[in-house]
């Protein structure tokens, strides 16, 4: 692992990158906000929710809100293919719903790039290799996202976060900041045919 790299280079880049990206995406951000705000019938238009970073140090990644918080007769939440509004899947097709963890990024809680922060509920679930995706801070983007994002196993996945932490570099970084604007235009890997969110990691799938 790269530790000059990261210390050195990557935070200061990550910072300025995403001061600048804040102000730039500012009106998509607006416009973004008031368009959920009633297309989510009033359960909001951010989403926060606690997560593993760097050391598995827990903090609240944030995100623009896709999905409606409807119930059925019981008061239980609805299936996420049913909350999943249009909008939403836009926004989440255009990954215009990551833009608001640019502010985790300017707080340290995140990197441009590096493994997605997963749910603290698998933790207790990952195997002593797996836990080592926590070396670095995790990323908005990364190696597994460009790499099928959604549509590949939980096992190929942690193969590929893992081989990004042994691997991180500039070169490898940059190469996968390219992969993920081109992915994003073209919307590819988005999520499987199946459902609104990728199947939930059990251990061993």
């Amino acid at each position: 692992m790269n530790n000059l790299y990261i210390n050195c280079v990557k935070r200061p880049i990550g910072f300025v990158g995403a001061l600048m990206a804040l102000i730039v995406c500012a009106p998509i951000i607006v416009v973004t906000f008031i368009w959920l705000h009633f297309a989510n019938k009033g359960a909001g238009a951010f989403f926060y929710q606690e997560r593993p970073g760097k050391n598995e140090k827990i903090f609240k990644v944030i995100k623009f809100k896709t999905m409606t918080e409807e119930r059925d007769e019981n008061g239980q939440l609805l299936p996420d293919e049913q909350r999943l509004t249009k909008v939403g899947k836009f926004i989440r097709s255009t990954s215009i719903d990551e833009l608001p963890q640019l502010i985790n990024i300017l707080k340290g809680d995140m990197a441009f790039i590096g493994p997605r922060p997963l749910l603290t509920q698998y933790l207790p679930l990952y195997s002593e290799q797996q836990h080592h995706r926590h070396d670095v801070l995790p990323g908005i983007t990364g190696w597994a996202q460009v790499n099928g994002r959604n549509n590949i196993s939980w096992t190929k996945k942690f193969e590929y976060d893992l081989w990004y932490v042994q691997h991180i570099s500039l070169l490898l970084d940059t190469k996968i900041f390219f992969m993920t604007i081109k992915n994003v235009f073209c919307r590819t890997d988005i999520n499987n045919d199946n459902a609104a969110t990728m199947y939930p990691f059990d251990g061993n799938n």
